[in-house]
Order: C-alpha cells, then sequence, then structure tokens
C-alpha cells in the first residue's frame, strides 16, 4: 500500500521521471526539475526560478487553474502520494442531472422515465443547448408511425368504399398485421416499458392506461387473425368473421406519440428564458496579468483577475471596477432598460452589457458563483418544486387509474352481457375507449406546466422564486413586513444636507470637513468624503489628525484648527450651541447630524442620512391599493424609523430590535392570524425572513438573506412585491382552470367511452377518437399555462 507524506518529496532516481505540468506555465516538467515548492502536502515541480517565485507568492491563483491534459490524476504533484488534481471553476449549468416535472424527488444521472409516472424526465438544471433526444426520438417515431398507421386507416377505408375492399379481407387482415406490429412493437415501445414500470413500482398512471388498451387491442386483433377458430358465436359478425383492431391500435399510438411530441415541445419552452439567460454569458474575457493583457476562455478567469471591459461587450463575471467609467445595461437580471452609470469601486453583474465607456475590473465571483449562475439554479429549483395545491391533484390521481380501471372491466361486463351483437366485439372496444380517454396526463401537468411558466416569467421580471409554494402564498399575504436599511432605503450613508453659519462660506466649511475626515475611517465619513467630491470641491491634506471615540475627530488644515463631530465635542472645545434648532429638525427628518467647528466657532451643520429608494414610496401606494398593511421592522433608533415611516406612510413601526427579537415581531403577527411576507437584505434578517410565510429578500443584500427567502428581488426594488403578487394571482387562477379542464374532461370523457349515450342517440366513442381527445386534453393544459409567459406586469 501506498502512503501519504507530508513535506518534500524527493524526486526518484529513475531518469525516466513521469512528466507533469508546470502549475504556472503549463510547461512539461519531470520530478528531477531542480525547482521545486511545496503546497499542502503535494509538492510541485517548475520549469525555472521564476515560475516557483510566483506560484509560492500566491499558491491559490494557479491550483485552481483547470487541468488541460489527461495527465489531471497526477498533475503538479505525486499521484503515489495521494495529490489530487486541483478542480477548475465550475461550470454555471455543472453536471445536468434529470428529474421528472411532476415528481422532483426522482432524480437520475440522464434521460429516461419517471418510475412514478412514466413522464420523461428533462434536465435538472437549464443548459445553454437544449437536449434535446427525447423530442428527437419521439419525432422519429411519430412520422414513421403515421406513415404507417395512415396506410393502414385507408386500407381499412377502402373496404368499406369500394365494393369488395381494396383487398380480399383475408389479405387486408394480415396486411394489417404487417404494418400494425412495428407501430405497436416499435413506436409504442416506450409507453409499454412505462406501463410495466408502473406495475412493478405499484404507482399505477397513464401510461398503465396506454398500455393496457393498446395492448389488449392488439394481442385481441392478432389471436382473431391467426386463430379465429378458437372465437366463440357471440364474437362473430353476421358473414361469420372476427373483427380485428388493428387500426384503432396503430392509430393510438401514432396519436399518444404525437400528444407525447406536441408536450415535449410545450414543456421544451418553459426553459427558454433560463436558457436565454445562459446563453448570454460571453465566451472569453481579457485578462489583464503583470501589464499583458490577452482573451483567455471564460473558465481560465479567477476571483481577483483583473479584466478589462471594452464598449459593447459583456461583463465576464460579477465584480468592481478598479478604473474608468461607463453605462452598463443590465436589464437582462433588472428588467431596467436605461443603463446605469458605473464608477470606481461600483459593482457590475457578469453577463451584463457594456456600453461606450471601457473599464477595468476586479473579478469577484466567477462560473457557479455569478449573480447569473445563481439566478438560473433558482429558478430550476423553483420550477421543479411542487405547490401545496399539488397535493388535490396526487390524491385525485392515486384513486383515478384504479377507477378507471374499474369502469373499463364493468364496461366490457355490460356490453357483454347487455349489448347488441356482436357482444364481445363492443364490450372489447368500448372499454379500450374507456382506457384510452381516461389518461390522467392532463390533470398531472395541470399544476407544474404553470408553475414552470410563472417562475421562468419571474425570472425576466426580476423576480426569481425559490419554490413553488410562494408562487402559491403570495397572493394570499396580508402583512408585509420590512426592514428599513437596504430594503426602504439605499443601504448606503449619504451626505443630504449642508448649513454653514452665518459668516462661513459652505464650500469651504465642506472642503475643511471632508478633508480632514479622509483620515477617519468611521462610515459615516466616506459618505461625507464623497458627498464633497461629488460637489466637485477639492480636498487637501491634513495634519495632526486626532480621533476622540464617541466624539469626533480633530486637526489641522492649513492654518484652521477643525473639529468635526458631535454636541459633546463641541462643548467640550468651547465652540458653543450655534444650529442647535436646526441640528433638531435634522434629526427629527432621520438624519444624523454632525458639526463643523473652525478655529474654535461653529461653521455649519453636515446631515448623513441612508436616503429611501427613489422607488419605495411608489411600492408603499401600490401596496396599500392591493390591501397589505406595511410594517416596519428596524435595529435602527425609534426618531429615525418613524421619520421614514412618516415620509412613507408605514402603518406600524417597531423599531431597535435585535435579529432574533425581528423573529419574534413575525411570530406575533402571524398570531394573530395575519399571513406575513418579510423584506429584508441583511444577516440581521435572516431568521425574520425563514419564520414569515414569505421571504422576500433584496437581490442587492447578502447571500444569507437570499438563502433564507422564497423570494428575490433582484434589483431590490419593492415595486417587485407587487408584481409578483399579480403574478401569484395569475399562476394559481391559470392552475384552477387546468385542473377544471383536466377533471371536466375525465368526468365527461369516461361515461361517454363507456357508451353511457349509445342508448339514446346510438352514439359511440371509437378509441381511435379517445386518443385524440386524450392528446387534446394535454395539450389545451400545457397551452393554457403557457398564457401566463404573455402576462403584463
Amino acid at each position: 500500500m501506498e502512503h501519504e507524506h507530508h513535506g518534500h518529496h524527493p524526486a526518484p532516481s529513475s531518469v525516466g521521471a513521469a512528466p507533469l505540468k508546470d502549475p504556472v506555465c503549463g510547461m512539461s516538467v519531470t520530478e528531477n526539475s531542480k525547482w521545486s515548492t511545496e503546497s499542502g502536502g503535494t509538492t510541485y515541480y517548475f520549469c525555472s526560478e521564476g515560475c516557483r517565485n510566483k506560484f509560492a507568492a500566491d499558491p491559490a491563483r494557479y491550483l485552481n487553474k483547470p487541468a488541460a491534459h489527461d495527465h489531471s490524476a497526477h498533475l503538479h504533484g505525486h499521484r503515489s502520494h495521494g495529490a489530487a488534481a486541483p478542480k477548475p471553476v465550475a461550470a454555471i449549468a455543472g453536471p445536468v442531472e434529470y428529474t421528472c416535472p411532476m415528481h422532483p424527488e426522482i432524480v437520475r444521472p440522464g434521460p429516461g422515465a419517471c418510475p412514478i409516472c412514466g413522464m420523461a424526465l428533462e434536465p435538472r438544471t437549464a443548459t445553454p443547448v437544449e437536449d434535446k433526444s427525447e423530442l428527437d426520438a419521439m419525432t422519429q417515431r411519430l412520422w414513421v408511425c403515421a406513415a404507417l398507421a395512415a396506410i393502414v386507416v385507408i386500407l381499412d377505408m377502402g373496404s368499406m368504399i369500394v365494393s369488395g375492399g381494396i383487398l380480399a379481407p383475408a389479405t387486408l387482415i394480415f396486411t394489417e398485421l404487417i404494418l400494425t406490429t412495428p407501430i405497436v412493437l416499435w413506436g409504442g415501445w416506450p409507453f409499454f416499458e412505462r406501463a410495466w414500470m408502473s406495475i412493478v413500482n405499484r404507482s399505477l398512471n397513464m401510461f398503465t392506461l396506454i398500455g393496457l388498451g393498446v395492448g389488449v387491442a392488439y394481442v385481441y386483433s392478432i389471436v382473431a387473425a391467426t386463430m379465429p377458430q378458437i372465437f366463440p358465436p357471440s364474437f362473430r359478425g353476421a358473414g361469420g368473421e372476427v373483427a380485428v383492431y388493428f387500426e384503432p391500435a396503430a392509430v393510438i399510438v401514432a396519436l399518444v406519440l404525437l400528444g407525447q411530441v406536441l408536450e415535449l415541445r410545450a414543456r421544451s419552452q418553459t426553459g427558454a428564458a433560463i436558457r436565454a439567460l445562459l446563453g448570454l454569458a460571453p465566451k472569453t474575457a481579457r485578462r489583464i496579468r503583470d501589464g499583458v493583457e490577452e482573451d483567455v476562455p471564460l473558465d481560465e478567469v479567477h476571483p481577483g483577475d483583473q479584466l478589462r471591459v471594452r464598449p459593447g461587450e459583456k461583463v465576464p463575471a460579477d465584480g468592481v471596477v478598479v478604473e474608468g467609467a461607463s453605462a452598463i445595461d443590465e436589464s437582462m437580471v433588472t428588467g431596467e432598460p436605461i443603463p446605469v452609470e458605473k464608477h470606481a469601486a461600483d459593482r457590475v453583474i457578469g453577463a451584463t452589457v457594456n456600453g461606450a465607456g471601457s473599464f477595468v475590473m476586479r473579478a469577484e465571483r466567477v462560473g457557479s458563483e455569478t449573480l447569473l449562475a445563481q439566478i438560473v439554479k433558482m429558478v430550476a429549483k423553483a420550477q421543479r418544486s411542487r405547490a401545496p395545491i399539488e397535493r388535490l391533484a396526487d390524491r385525485a390521481a392515486a384513486y383515478f387509474v384504479p377507477a378507471v380501471v374499474g369502469a373499463a372491466i364493468i364496461t366490457f361486463i355490460i356490453w357483454a352481457t347487455l349489448g347488441p351483437d356482436p357482444k364481445m366485439a363492443h364490450a372489447l372496444i368500448n372499454a379500450v375507449a374507456v382506457l384510452i380517454i381516461a389518461c390522467p396526463c392532463a390533470l398531472g401537468l395541470a399544476t407544474p406546466m404553470s408553475i414552470m411558466v410563472a417562475t421562468g416569467k419571474g425570472a425576466t421580471l426580476g423576480v426569481l422564486f425559490r419554490n413553488a409554494e410562494a408562487i402559491e402564498v403570495l397572493r394570499q399575504v396580508d402583512t408585509l413586513v420590512v426592514d428599513k436599511t437596504g430594503t426602504l432605503t439605499e443601504g448606503k450613508p449619504k451626505l443630504v444636507r449642508v448649513i454653514a453659519t452665518p459668516g462661513f462660506d459652505e464650500n469651504e466649511m465642506l472642503r475643511l470637513a471632508a478633508s480632514l475626515e479622509r483620515g477617519s475611517e468611521h462610515p459615516l465619513a466616506a459618505a461625507i468624503v464623497a458627498g464633497a467630491e461629488s460637489r466637485k470641491v477639492i480636498l487637501s491634506n491634513a495634519d495632526n489628525f486626532l480621533s476622540i471615540p464617541g466624539k469626533g475627530v480633530t486637526g489641522m488644515l492649513g492654518n484652521h484648527q477643525v473639529a468635526l463631530g458631535n454636541r459633546v465635542l463641541m462643548e467640550r472645545i468651547g465652540a458653543g450651541t450655534a444650529l442647535a434648532s436646526d441640528g433638531d429638525a435634522m434629526r427629527t427628518e432621520g438624519q444624523t447630524v454632525m458639526y463643523v467647528a473652525i478655529d474654535g466657532k461653529v461653521a455649519g451643520l453636515l446631515g448623513v442620512a441612508d436616503p429611501i429608494k427613489a422607488t419605495t414610496a411608489e411600492a408603499i401606494r401600490q401596496l396599500h391599493a392591493d390591501g397589505v398593511k406595511i410594517v416596519m421592522l428596524t435595529g435602527d433608533s425609534r426618531a429615525t424609523a418613524e421619520a421614514v415611516a412618516r415620509e412613507l406612510g408605514i402603518d406600524q413601526v417597531v423599531a431597535e430590535v435585535l435579529p432574533n427579537q425581528k423573529a419574534e415581531a413575525v411570530k406575533r403577527l402571524q398570531s394573530e392570524g395575519r399571513i406575513v411576507a418579510m423584506a429584508g437584505d441583511g444577516v440581521n434578517d435572516a431568521p425574520a425572513l425563514a419564520q414569515a410565510q414569505v421571504g422576500i429578500a433584496m437581490g442587492t443584500g447578502t447571500d444569507v438573506a437570499i438563502e433564507s427567502a422564497g423570494v428575490t428581488l433582484v434589483k431590490g426594488d419593492l415595486r417587485g412585491i407587487v408584481r409578483a403578487r399579480l403574478l401569484s394571482r395569475a399562476t394559481m387562477g391559470n392552475i384552477r382552470q387546468n385542473l377544471f379542464f383536466a377533471f371536466v374532461y375525465n368526468g365527461l370523457g369516461v361515461p361517454i367511452a363507456a357508451g353511457v349515450l349509445y342508448p339514446a342517440f346510438g352514439i359511440l366513442l371509437s378509441p381511435m377518437i379517445a386518443a385524440a381527445a386524450m392528446s387534446i386534453s394535454s395539450f389545451s393544459v400545457i397551452t393554457n399555462a403557457l398564457r401566463l409567459r404573455r402576462l403584463s406586469l
């Protein structure tokens, strides 16, 4: 047994040492190389001292590079010492798993059929290129079987139209047998496989009924064609012949194949929005390394890399602008058509489109970590989740198939004993019609199709549903609890007010204050500096800078002694309390007030606040109009919270609460019988987001908040909640319509197929018409669900 050692591994003495790759430049090296170093218990070999030094300075940068050769089992190290090959950055899509749209708990590594319902499995996660293997296979079967079935129908009709028939009766029967056999045994084989699987798994489904119906008609017809003498007189017609049903068996298979093709095509459209998003991801990036720019494949970009984005190009990864400026079209994730101005320190989103400017960015999230990849992951997961309303369909389906089989048996018995001659032929044909028309595919598709389309539609609106339950419950919400910072407000302090004392110049006062604050690490200092720079104020350097905890800062700027801080600092330096009333008024508006003193006298006030988002007021008005009560839940001071609440018309304020108290506040509202949605963006909001019936995370917030929520608003715009509620209502209405279609169809179809209209009207339903009706019912449900894509919200 080979042992794993940590530390330096001496090179073996053999001359023919195994070839390896220099992890920095990719050149071939051997264990005999004199340049090597160790990282993580593995020895790496290099072509030169320069490559070794680069690797030693930042091993992670090179270990994350994807392997380019087949030596990956022992790349950069010793296979015998357990060195694992470094893993490349995960791609957006990752390994493709397949699942059932009706039973998301079924997951398989490749295409196939669901063992519960028999439906074709589909990719669990959307990929840029759609896998059409199942659709292509079904389409091929359809064309061949449709052509053969058409010949069978023509021959059969010819025997009724042309005197004596196109072929002699015996020849006709065997010709139909020859033509129908490949239709049933090849074209219908997937249905028989699924029917058998449903019996083995004790999960009867639509394919159980199709398999029984086609199988009975085909086997009966073969026996009737090859051994007619064994049938009793009750099976014979006036001429003594035994009727065969090759034509219904062939046409039923062709129609079911048509239904499958239409269904697969329609289902593929539900992932079109996600595939469009995936297709937006750029294929390459222009990386800057050691002063050299080169275009590299996107999977070679790593966090920390500097990338140049030229005019018209797509942003290759999520990150931060470090140099330059531009306007970026972010509509593909936010839904907003107006380009967003980006400057140094601003965040950019991968796959968005750069405008006319050029900039350099630092990559922070690549591959599966980008916002685009997370959107794809969340939407795909939501499409596979199940809404509570699906339990209704599940309960119905659990009893439906056995009931249909029972109805088919009863139909056969009644027609065999009470029907007209030939009794057995009528009994068989009507029993088969019952089995075919009652296929519960429309019932099973009713809810998942609507959910899949709705989640895709939501993604195009900047609203991401994590699960189907969120879609169902959101429309019922009557109370929205909102965090203040980052949800109602922008979450970033800004300089909003500057007041100068008479005798002092406002710009000069701001210049001195901002210059002094450049030396401070306080969060409000950055807001003051940014506010001064936005007003084109030229800053200078301060001397003798001193930070006084809890009070403020002081320093020298030229010949001026400058102090900036609270009222306590002003009293400490004897500057007086000028503008105190203005300061009080500003505080009632939710501003943090700082006094500025120059040479021992109060020179003015600076007001810093977290501005309310431009879209918040409109969102609150729309939610109020929709009958939703708004409750603000914040850890900020009551004065600040109430100032924001007054401006926005919020119904209730709960201020100065800790994170665990936020969850308790949500519980209290729920105990009053309210259906609560919680909107927040921070780690401290996560418990409350999880506690609420529907958690709504701002896409601009933390990953923890997003993971705790059932809905994510990509842009952090509360108007998205209004759109999400409208989509929720439309989706649930669509599901109810689909369930109504499915139940009514089956409720009417089974008795008609059983022959309930025959005594009064002489009407019998051919199994071929039953098969066509079954396919049409499924297609109508799918088509109705796809209407959600055209919603204007």
